[in-house]
């Protein structure tokens, strides 16, 4: 943090402090419970805010998505108690996925704090996935000019290709196929 090696204990105590003051990190909002009634909820968690946003913008995630499963299952088990005891199975596995997933983590990313604001200011990593010449669609080593219409078309399909669909008639010898 700011360049030095501290404990995570030490460096969530500090981020508490300097993220409180610019007052990141609060949240309000109407939750499901567990019975299926709403719940309105206010939490303060300054530091984790900027642990979450620095690692959400490291730039050697291959698939950041994978995060917010990890996140999602974290504040769906916490309130329903299905992380307690603290040696429940779900937190174990969650733990486990997450320090795989984390396990060549390094670089920095940088955040500026201003009046209720986080914003990036850099990311860096020795193992980044971010190259410009690849990440174009101009010209470049891997992308010829049909490589961004090929693109566009294939992960159009799906909104392309529905409307045109007409139910399809299903004969007796194909019932129990997909």
């Amino acid at each position: 943090m700011n360049g030095a090696k501290t404990s995570v204990p030490w460096s969530l105590h500090t981020l508490n402090e300097i993220a409180a003051k610019h007052g990141i990190g609060r949240t309000d909002l109407v939750e499901n419970r567990l019975v299926g009634m709403k719940s309105r909820g206010a939490y303060e968690t300054p530091g984790g805010t900027l642990l979450v946003k620095a690692h959400q913008n490291s730039s050697a995630d291959d698939r950041p998505e994978t995060g917010r499963i990890s996140s999602r299952h974290f504040r769906g088990a916490t309130p329903n108690c299905l992380l307690r005891p603290f040696f429940a199975p779900l937190r174990e596995a969650l733990d486990g996925f997450s320090r795989r997933r984390n396990s060549g983590a390094t670089g920095a990313v940088g955040l500026k704090l201003w009046k209720g604001t986080l914003n990036v200011t850099k990311r860096v990593s020795p193992f980044s996935l971010y190259r410009a010449d690849l990440a174009s669609f101009t010209h470049g080593p891997l992308t010829t000019p049909r490589t961004p219409r090929a693109f566009i078309n294939l992960f159009a399909l799906p909104v392309t290709v529905r409307p045109k669909q007409k139910p399809r008639q299903q004969n007796n010898s194909s019932k129990n196929r997909p």
